[in-house]
């Protein structure tokens, strides 16, 4: 049975998806389960990277200070923060990354997007996104650019392309919902939520790698 441990997820979106496909799969993140499983850890990811895994998911790891969005704040920081905090967190998020992206994991996806200068320079073994998927792509009515970093996997295949909404229309505001939520203690949280369509690919077509290989070890 292959082990699958999936980080930065508190839902339990993608442990599931593998779990019901056969899979010895576990979530962590620095908060409890949201669906209160008992295959969850509370912990950093990093305790627990070389305890045998042969899947790496990283869901959804802090991105803020990485991605093109916020750069700015590197040089103007928002109200109530400093230069040094952003710089501070940059560090932080980039650390994070390199450690999953070159763990001893032999097939490892993180979901990430788009990442600026500074952060690229700070990934050991950089290696720019494999792919660039839409929620829509797989069933889910929702606007969210999802980049995928791969690394002994293959890229997503599209499983239920939707058609996009016209620009404008009330139904395009409706599946641009991530984007347009509000600012509250929640929004982090909340945006922070993996697709089910994109978890069920996930687990239908990087499943059988998995399953493979354990068939070519037992013989």
């Amino acid at each position: 049975m292959s082990r699958i441990l999936v980080a930065c997820e508190f839902t339990g979106t993608v442990r599931r998806a593998f779990a019901a496909r056969g899979h010895d799969a576990w979530s962590c993140d620095l908060l409890p389960a949201e669906d209160g499983s008992n295959r969850h850890l509370v912990c950093d990811v990093r305790d627990i990277l070389n305890d045998g895994w042969d899947m790496l998911i990283v869901a959804h790891p802090p991105c803020t200070r990485l991605c093109n969005s916020g750069v700015r704040w590197l040089k103007v920081p928002p109200p109530g923060r400093s230069l040094d905090e952003m710089w501070a967190e940059l560090e932080a998020g980039a650390a994070l990354f390199s450690d999953c992206w070159n763990a001893p994991v032999p097939r490892v996806c993180i979901e990430n997007p788009i990442m600026h200068g500074h952060a690229r320079t700070r990934i050991r073994a950089y290696e720019k996104p494999a792919q660039i998927v839409q929620p829509w792509w797989f069933g889910e009515p929702q606007f969210k650019a999802t980049g995928l970093y791969l690394r002994g996997l293959p890229k997503l295949v599209e499983t239920d392309r939707l058609v996009p909404p016209a620009r404008g229309s009330d139904e395009h505001k409706v599946w641009s919902r991530v984007h347009r939520m509000s600012r509250s203690k929640d929004r982090g949280r909340e945006r922070s939520r993996f697709f089910p369509g994109i978890a069920a690919a996930m687990a239908d077509q990087w499943g059988p790698l998995l399953e493979a290989v354990a068939m070519e070890v037992a013989e």
